[in-house]
């Protein structure tokens, strides 16, 4: 099998398609939430504190001399970005709450449930799995 035969089969595989996806909406997703920040949240909340925009907030470290431009610390687009963050991480929290209850209307167990019910070296450890390795290392091998 030829190289772009071994790389064809490994990008088409289905997880390494999924990610792929993930990614890209991920990106997207991304923009979405920066231009609602900037664009939406961020002019109402500056207008609510007095008609300041975030992104002018600075403080100039050193003044321009000459032709050297002065040193600025930009921390309004700092926050900024600090309020992306936010909202990302709401969503993506909102998101996952969603799946859980879906998972959970339809009796599905999360890893966290099955902990709770079997104890934590129940949910992750499978006999099978440890049969497998002893088979792969030798009768000798502990787990513990």
């Amino acid at each position: 099998m030829s190289f772009l035969q071994k790389f064809r089969k490994f990008a088409m595989r289905g997880n390494v398609v999924d990610l792929a996806v993930g990614i890209i909406i991920g990106a997207a997703f991304g923009k979405i939430v920066s231009s609602l920040v900037a664009n939406v949240i961020m002019p109402q909340l500056g207008l609510l504190i007095g008609g300041i925009d975030f992104k002018q907030f600075s403080w100039v470290l050193k003044p321009a001399q000459g032709d050297t431009p002065a040193v600025v610390m930009k921390y309004g687009i700092f926050l900024q970005n600090i309020f992306d963050f936010i909202i990302v991480a709401f969503a993506v929290f909102c998101i996952i709450k969603l799946i859980n209850r879906n998972a959970s209307q339809r009796g599905g167990k999360t890893r966290r449930a099955v902990q709770t019910e079997c104890g934590r070296d129940a949910a992750y450890r499978d006999p099978r799995s440890l049969e497998t390795t002893k088979q792969r290392h030798g009768a000798g091998y502990n787990d513990d």
